[in-house]
């Protein structure tokens, strides 16, 4: 498994949260993070049907048009009374004319197991999928979950996307209730950095 060498990691998201979540997770390590905006970079549109297709996708236009190392995250909520729906369509399921609106998809995420008429818990899980990949084209693929279930109504105002629906196995509070540091002990993000760390950089 390649070790990755710097101080700097461009991060090929232009969602601030996200950016700044990861930056979070790579402090301890000694290692900065740039996004993409910071670079110009263009999102490149999203064309596969799994989370490391996406991943990938966005890692190498970055490494490829900066020359630079690279990392990238897709994640979403699998949900499984909904066939494991938004999954890569989570962002997709928040899209307006002016912008992202997570009350609105979670909202309809909630509509939804309601006209399925589901039967509680409405088990769920979130996904990431991290890819490390350099300007030649190699990369390392990291995957991560972490499982709970759906709850109504939202609750918390901390984090962002679905995490005020989210309440995790072993938890009464939802992620949206949780501050960062509590979130990203356990968060699938950690559980897919905490292989990344391992694989690159310890």
């Amino acid at each position: 498994m390649r070790k990755f060498s710097g101080d700097t990691l461009l991060v090929a998201t232009h969602n601030a949260g996200k950016l700044e979540e990861i930056g979070n997770l790579l402090e301890p390590y000694g290692v900065g993070v740039l996004g993409a905006a910071e670079k110009n970079l263009p999102e490149p549109e999203e064309t596969e049907t799994t989370f490391v297709g996406n991943a990938r996708i966005k890692a190498h236009a970055a490494a490829k048009a900066t020359g630079l190392p690279a990392l990238s995250d897709d994640s979403g909520i699998e949900i499984d009374a909904l066939g494991g729906r938004p999954g890569v369509w989570t962002a997709n399921w928040a899209e307006t004319e002016t912008g992202r609106d997570f009350v609105m998809a979670m909202t309809r995420a909630h509509d939804e197991l309601l006209q399925a008429q589901a039967p509680q818990p409405w088990t769920a899980r979130f996904c990431c999928t991290l890819v490390l990949a350099w300007p030649d084209g190699h990369d390392e693929v990291f995957p991560g979950t972490v499982e709970g279930r759906i709850v109504w109504p939202m609750r918390g105002s901390e984090g962002h996307g679905y995490d005020p629906v989210f309440q995790p196995d072993g938890y009464d509070v939802t992620f949206g209730e949780m501050d960062r540091w509590g979130k990203n002990r356990i968060s699938h993000r950690a559980d897919a950095f905490a292989k990344l760390v391992q694989g690159c950089f310890d």
